[in-house]
């Protein structure tokens, strides 16, 4: 019993380190596409959004060079296919936003951003639960801190949102 126990442990160990070099990669994808979604918002409020996002941004790279440290690894990505698409996505959206009205190319660059964050919240989302579970209190919380600006940051860009959609009058 106790060695199927341990098993199962170092098990979601390398689950947990597996999902975190994903999770590594999708942060370091995203310090280099904010700054285009900061170029590309037309909204002064909507931008300085992205701009505080991505040094959060920044500082989620950070953290999560600390959780691994905590579990004694070394900080490794491995290619977050997920993140990619919404990059990619994102990165679509930008180009047609130079062939609409503003309202609705900052309305694609907020829905596009969304995705992103409900893509982190549930990875941040899992990786905490896998680090409760390990007994990894310190690493669980650091997580966990990362999930909460992870959820203002939707939050966020839902309010961006609703004021851009009542000050344009008519919705669009």
């Amino acid at each position: 019993m106790k060695i199927d126990q341990e098993h199962e442990s170092s098990n979601l160990q390398e689950l947990l380190i597996d999902e975190m070099r994903d999770i590594y990669h999708a942060e370091n994808q995203l310090v280099k596409a904010l700054p285009k979604m900061v170029k590309a918002a037309h909204d002064p409020e909507l931008k300085k959004s992205f701009e505080e996002h991505l040094q959060k941004t920044e500082g989620h790279v950070s953290r999560l060079q600390k959780a691994f440290e905590i579990l004694g690894e070394k900080p490794r990505s491995k290619v977050c296919k997920g993140m990619m698409g919404l990059v990619q996505e994102g990165s679509e959206h930008i180009q047609e936003g130079k062939d609409i009205e503003e309202l609705e190319a900052d309305l694609s660059l907020i829905a596009s951003a969304q995705k992103v964050e409900h893509y982190e919240i549930s990875g941040y989302g899992t990786l905490r639960t896998f680090a409760e579970k390990l007994g990894q209190n310190e690493l669980a919380d650091l997580l966990q801190q990362i999930e909460n600006e992870e959820k203002e940051a939707d939050q966020t860009l839902s309010q961006a949102s609703m004021r851009l959609l009542e000050q344009s009058g008519d919705g669009c």
